[in-house]
């Protein structure tokens, strides 16, 4: 019967040797898409990859306007987001965000 640290050291050679197949197979498909390209005259820019190897350029977002200001310091927030401390000091004394809101 095989020990807890035999079967362990298989599973790592298992590993080890799964790793050596797909960098073998990955090399022959790599081969067999760029032969493909060649052929039929496609681009990476066709099957829609940039050049910064895939990497999302993300949604840009536009700045947010301010809905709430601290009547003491002047300070703003946009309501999105954790609340800042003045916002709680606030809720703490009672009031609610509608009466800080900006109009």
């Amino acid at each position: 019967m095989s020990s807890y640290q035999e079967i362990l050291s298989q599973i790592e050679e298992l590993k080890r040797k799964a790793e050596e197949v797909r960098h073998q197979e990955m090399s022959g498909a790599i081969a067999e898409i760029k032969r493909l390209m060649s052929q039929f005259g496609i681009t990476a820019e066709d099957l829609g990859l940039s050049e910064r190897s895939g990497a999302s350029k993300g949604k840009l977002r536009g700045s947010v306007a301010a809905k709430y200001r601290d009547p003491v310091s002047g300070k703003t927030w946009t309501g999105r987001g954790r609340r800042p401390s003045w916002v709680l000091d606030l809720e703490g004394q009672g009031k609610t965000l509608d009466d800080c809101r900006i109009a």
